[in-house]
């Protein structure tokens, strides 16, 4: 097991909202991406132990994108989904509410490509776009 890296975020608003907006395809496609250059234009999403997900990142000016993806583990809605990416490495996202404040935390283990830190600031910014969409959005 490689290195676990994690990353979180507080939302204001009730468990089972930010379980759908972090669950739903439509919604997925609006904040899965770590800066304003990149975007998730297709997103799949079998919600289910042994179901699949592919999140397609693109770049915008479409010089480059590749899938996001891999297989369910464990779901417990609304708290806890366990997931086993496509290249073997682990990852867990927890969702905990407590006086009306979400708490949103992942779990993953580090990839050997990349710095932990840029891993880090990565995942880090897509919760903070997924935070802002949520705060945003109204639906």
């Amino acid at each position: 097991m490689g290195q676990l890296i994690t990353v979180s975020t507080r939302l204001a608003y009730p468990i089972d909202l930010v379980w759908h907006k972090w669950t739903t395809p439509e919604h997925i496609m609006h904040w899965n991406a770590a800066s304003d250059d990149w975007h998730c234009p297709a997103a799949t999403n079998d919600l289910r132990p042994g179901g699949r997900f592919v999140y397609h990142m693109a770049a915008r000016d479409g010089s480059m994108g590749f899938d996001f993806s891999g297989v369910y583990s464990a779901v417990d809605t609304p708290h806890l989904i366990g997931i086993t990416l496509d290249d073997g490495r682990s990852m867990i996202v927890k969702f905990s509410e407590k006086e009306g404040i979400t708490t949103v935390i992942e779990e993953f283990e580090a990839e050997t490509e990349n710095s932990i830190e840029l891993q880090k600031l990565g995942w880090q910014a897509i919760l903070d776009r997924f935070q802002h969409y949520v705060e945003n959005i109204n639906e």
